[in-house]
């Protein structure tokens, strides 16, 4: 009604108007001002709607690239370990190129934080037999205990079960290799019955499989010497091996297609193994000792002969 009655007085004169137009202008043109501002103020608060929503769009658009991307980042540094692993595995190959050998996966293991005895994705259907060899980064790992047709068991060095005919690569002086579960938390396997006459055994020198071994195949490497003392017998010399093989981190390894050939020499009727030779000498020192009883005899016998031989 008030706009209405502001376009009438447009018409009428304009003396007579004139100071109701002044009022007027006093009293619309805040009001102007005050609408005008508002529809500002409104239109902006619109259009950050508009731009909040579009943020939020867009945000959500790249939380799901960064999801994408840390995917792929992590599948490509899997790639990357596996590739490095899978080159180890050729050097290895190369490395030991004189014997025939396939690759196999790990698919389960015993509790625990080593892999001490282990099952593969290969079996007799790939050619593998018990008692074959199974080596990785670098050396040896164990000893195909059990077979399936497409899985296999492997007992590594370092379970308490597993000793090992080895001998010191320069010099080749013969000794046992023992697995400890205590000790490999510390990086070491037991090395016993040393013999080094002339003194030439050191710390750091390889160890490797002997010639002499019942059940692996020659010159495969274990180790290196960490620790080494005299025995009380002054003859033999005991300590410790660093494994090459990373016991905790195994995923594959190569199985050693060909089974070790073990002949006993005429001189060593008991076995050519250091360890069953000197339970020999044992039996012999027992039954001299003990020749007035037949019993007793029978009893040290046995008990020296399950002592200290190769698995």
């Amino acid at each position: 009604m008030f706009c209405v009655l502001l376009i009438i007085l447009s018409f009428v004169n304009n003396d007579i108007v004139a100071p109701i137009k002044q009022v007027s202008g006093y009293i619309v043109t805040p009001v102007q001002k005050g609408i005008n501002s508002f529809g500002t103020w409104l239109s902006g608060v619109t259009e950050n709607f508009e731009d909040v929503e579009t943020l939020r769009e867009e945000n959500e658009s790249l939380k799901e690239q960064v999801a994408t991307l840390t995917e792929e980042n992590s599948l490509l540094i899997q790639d990357r370990e596996e590739l490095e692993r899978l080159r180890e595995l050729y050097d290895l190959d190369e490395q030991y190129s004189d014997y025939e050998k396939v690759g196999a996966n790990i698919i389960a293991k015993e509790s625990g934080n080593w892999f001490n005895l282990f099952t593969i994705d290969k079996g007799s259907d790939d050619g593998i037999q018990k008692g074959m060899n199974v080596i990785a980064d670098g050396g040896l790992v164990g000893i195909i205990t059990e077979v399936g047709s497409s899985w296999a068991t492997v007992r590594a060095i370092i379970d308490d079960e597993s000793n090992v005919s080895a001998m010191v690569s320069t010099t080749s002086d013969q000794c046992m290799v023992g697995g400890d579960l205590t000790l490999i938390d510390e990086g070491s396997l037991t090395l016993s019955r040393l013999t080094d006459a002339d003194n030439a055994v050191h710390v750091g020198d390889k160890v490797v499989t002997s010639y002499i071994s019942e059940n692996y195949l020659p010159g495969i490497l274990i180790g290196y010497i960490s620790e080494l003392n005299n025995d009380s017998n002054n003859l033999t010399k005991s300590g410790y091996i660093t494994p090459v093989v990373d016991f905790r981190h195994l995923q594959e390894v190569l199985v050693i297609l060909e089974l070790k050939e073990y002949t006993p020499s005429s001189s060593d009727d008991s076995g050519t193994d250091s360890s069953t030779e000197d339970s020999q000498e044992d039996n012999d020192a027992s039954e001299s000792a003990a020749e007035g009883s037949q019993e007793t005899e029978s009893e040290t016998a046995d008990e020296d002969s399950g002592s200290g031989e190769e698995e």
